[in-house]
């Protein structure tokens, strides 16, 4: 272990701040991801700022008729909300889906949002990664890519995002609220919160130095039938080959409105607001997989994603119509 120093701030702002003055500082919550990362040696933190007594643990109706859920809040309690259950169940089934029950009681709304790639050249200090060590390569490209990205991959990097929560998000249009280190706040729509990899995929969001979240808004209830379904190697405590975070709405059987985001495709959550309309005006699940996989690049090893993507989200579809 690498030595640090360590504070607990006081405000959103108090930890900003201290973010700011301290280029090699993480916010450390729930810690379920930072945690492991710091002793593989990948995360290399001069400073730790404690964020957990900021009060950010709350979920609150807003004025427009949504959800405001503070950025400390537990995934449990997330998923267990009355409120979550009845008018997001998207996100609910999508938060019961991750990791562990045990991992799920620490882990937080942001840091599920900030969780790093599960790309397991990621993982081993002995390969070269551009996300760990920027213009090291990436040993992913030729090497083993089973579960890693066929869509919006670069030369650098083709790692996927993990996080089960955030497709769900993706799919509900949820806004992002961050404080900076002057005090000054944002709101930052979840469409233009994660970075495609690029030419720079160390950077995976579009935070500055030292950005704070304090809370993730939902906006109001759409309604329609929510669904998540998630495929893996194993029935818990994996990461997804592929998901999908569907919510549809049916009149007389025939979509009337469509929304469609997927995981384990790329990195980050992919949505494409043309296969929607395309499901809604054709009523083919077809037509809106050949949009959502238009521009996919495959490997040998997980070409079988694409088949994969199609039969998924045609079988939910079904269960939508059910």
């Amino acid at each position: 272990m690498n030595p640090f120093t360590f504070e607990r701030a006081a405000t959103p702002a108090e930890a900003a701040a201290a973010a700011a003055r301290n280029p090699g500082a993480r916010f450390i919550a729930g810690g379920t991801n930072l945690l492991d990362l710091m002793k593989l040696g990948i995360e290399t933190p001069t400073h730790l700022i404690d964020v957990n007594r900021l009060g950010l643990d709350r979920i609150e109706p807003t004025p427009e008729g949504g959800l405001r859920i503070g950025a400390l809040v537990r995934n449990t309690d997330l998923a267990a909300d009355a409120r979550v259950r009845k008018d997001y169940a998207v996100l609910s089934r999508a938060l019961v889906a991750g990791a562990s029950g045990q991992l799920r009681n620490k882990a937080t709304t942001a840091g599920n949002l900030l969780q790093r790639t599960r790309c397991p050249y990621f993982y081993d200090t002995t390969k070269p990664c551009n996300k760990r060590v920027p213009g090291s390569g990436c040993a992913a490209i030729g090497g083993f890519s089973r579960n890693l990205a066929v869509l919006g991959t670069s030369e650098s990097c083709i790692a996927t995002h993990p996080s089960d929560m955030a497709i769900a998000m993706r799919v509900l249009d949820a806004v992002v609220e961050t404080v900076k280190p002057d005090g000054a706040t944002r709101a930052i729509p979840i469409a233009e919160f994660h970075r495609l990899p690029g030419d720079t995929p160390q950077i995976e969001t579009t935070l500055t130095q030292g950005e704070f979240i304090t809370a993730v808004v939902l906006p109001a209830p759409v309604g329609g039938v929510q669904v998540y379904r998630k495929v893996r190697d194993r029935a818990s405590y994996a990461f997804a080959t592929i998901s999908v975070a569907a919510v549809i709405r049916r009149e007389g059987g025939k979509p009337t409105e469509a929304r469609l985001a997927f995981g384990g495709l790329a990195h980050k959550p992919w949505r494409v607001e043309a296969a929607e309309r395309a499901l809604v005006e054709t009523g083919s699940a077809k037509a809106a997989a050949d949009l959502v996989l238009a521009d996919a690049r495959t490997t040998e090893q997980n070409a079988f994603k694409l088949p994969l993507t199609r039969r998924t989200l045609a079988s939910v579809l079904a269960d939508t119509a059910g």
